[in-house]
């Protein structure tokens, strides 16, 4: 199943982001912790392309502190590249994000020279509430739901740090089929553009081999055979376990998919991340030998109609 969601608002998004590219200093991408790599837009990176930037790793408390050094380390290595593992609640986030935007355009201080900044990053990956943290007020709308910013605002930090705002942005298409499942798992992608039950198994297939203890504490099935189940089997016994259930004692498929995506994303299983560097890098390698095989297979018919 491929999972891609790019609704009308999203396209108003890129063209809005792509102009106000063009007028500031540097770029903060916030990505989801649990899935750096996955909740990075490749549309930012080739629009921001020549500016400094600084990636935020939000949520760093739900994820695998181990992994999240491997992503710093990973980013570090990158030119004009800044990073940190934050968490929406960090009383210090402002401070922080404030000291490494300045550390990478050390020239824009003053009134008269006030360092402008974009701040970006994909539906839900709490940008908002980040924000919010920043300011110490609420003056972004938050919300445990994508799509919650609709326009750009204009924030300011200090007298001469300025911060723009910009609503979530997806791409047109998702060509990393793990990333497609890791996104909608962490609730990025709209309820209507996934099936939860496809989704869960997927998120299970990856829990059971890589974090199989969280999945064992969280259920209770630390003393089964759970080791050799499939991803099918812990759904069923989740479902046993947390009362979905239909008449005639039947499973909810639907309704124990819903409670893994939930404790996911709450950190109930555990401090889990989705992926790491290598991993990434074969996804990516197999997504892109796919998508350029689609496309040397589409334009083969198109040439053969033609004729």
């Amino acid at each position: 199943m491929a999972i891609q969601w790019y609704p009308g608002h999203m396209n108003k998004a890129k063209k809005a982001i792509a102009e106000r590219i063009k007028s500031v200093d540097m770029v903060i991408e916030v990505l989801d912790a649990r899935l750096p790599a996955s909740s990075a837009n490749p549309l930012l990176a080739k629009l921001a392309a020549d500016k400094p930037k600084l990636k935020i790793l939000n949520k760093q408390d739900l994820a695998d502190p181990e992994r999240t050094e491997l992503w710093l380390t990973d980013y570090r290595a990158q030119p004009h590249t800044n990073v940190l593992a934050l968490d929406a609640s960090e009383k210090q986030a402002a401070s922080k994000i404030i000291a490494a935007c300045r550390s990478l355009v050390p020239n824009r201080h003053g009134l008269d020279r006030p360092l402008r900044v974009l701040i970006c990053g994909i539906p839900n990956v709490g940008k908002s509430t980040l924000i919010n943290g920043m300011l110490g007020k609420r003056s972004a709308k938050t919300g445990n739901e994508p799509g919650i910013t609709k326009a750009e605002q204009r924030l300011i930090l200090a007298d001469d740090f300025w911060l723009y705002d910009t609503p979530g942005m997806l791409w047109p298409k998702i060509i990393v089929e793990e990333a497609g499942y890791n996104l909608a798992a962490s609730g990025a992608v709209g309820r209507n553009a996934l099936d939860e039950e496809t989704v869960a198994l997927e998120l299970l297939d990856y829990l059971r081999r890589h974090y199989l203890s969280l999945l064992q504490l969280r259920y209770q099935a630390d003393l089964s055979e759970s080791p050799h189940w499939r991803d099918d089997n812990w759904l069923e016994w989740i479902g046993k376990k947390r009362g979905a259930l239909l008449s005639g004692g039947r499973i909810d498929y639907q309704k124990a998919a819903e409670r893994v995506l939930t404790d996911f994303r709450d950190g109930l299983i555990g401090r889990i991340t989705l992926e790491t560097p290598n991993q990434w890098v074969v996804w990516l390698k197999k997504g892109q030998m796919q998508e350029a095989q689609l496309k040397a297979e589409r334009a083969a018919k198109k040439a053969a109609r033609k004729s």
